[in-house]
């Protein structure tokens, strides 16, 4: 079981399974959204995530048709972000607090990261999404 929350604790969630992959994005949107060269999150099963504190804390942008990410609207940090296939959500890694055994795997959307974001690992890099 994976625990996290958001800056100010006020939503909290748990992750019964594992999750599919843990990947850094380097969209624009997910540069935007995080503040940063990009933003590393974990794909879990819908069904395996569960909020247990805050969910009428929780606000949603729709950053792309049908695409939402969630956060906290009293801290405004970035928790979890959901589109289409709608079986999966992308949870923002840097909201758990008992990951350690977890390793990104992949860099995402690298072929629209900023011109300033080397990359210096040897994970591979895919241009779009990486196959699941």
């Amino acid at each position: 079981m994976l625990h996290g929350s958001c800056l100010c604790g006020a939503v909290r969630y748990e992750i019964a399974q594992e999750p599919v992959v843990m990947y850094h994005c380097h969209c624009g949107i997910c540069r935007a959204a995080s503040g940063a060269a990009f933003a590393t999150n974990i794909l879990v099963r819908r069904q395996a995530m569960n909020v247990t504190q805050g969910l009428g804390q929780l606000s949603a942008f729709e950053s792309s048709p049908g695409k939402f990410r969630y956060f906290c609207g009293c801290c405004g940090s970035p928790v979890y972000s959901s589109g289409p296939p709608h079986e999966f959500i992308s949870v923002r890694a840097g909201t758990l607090h008992d990951a350690q055994s977890i390793r990104p795997s992949a860099h995402c959307f690298v072929a629209s990261r900023a011109p300033w974001d080397l990359i210096t690992d040897d994970l591979p890099r895919f241009d779009a999404h990486a196959p699941r």
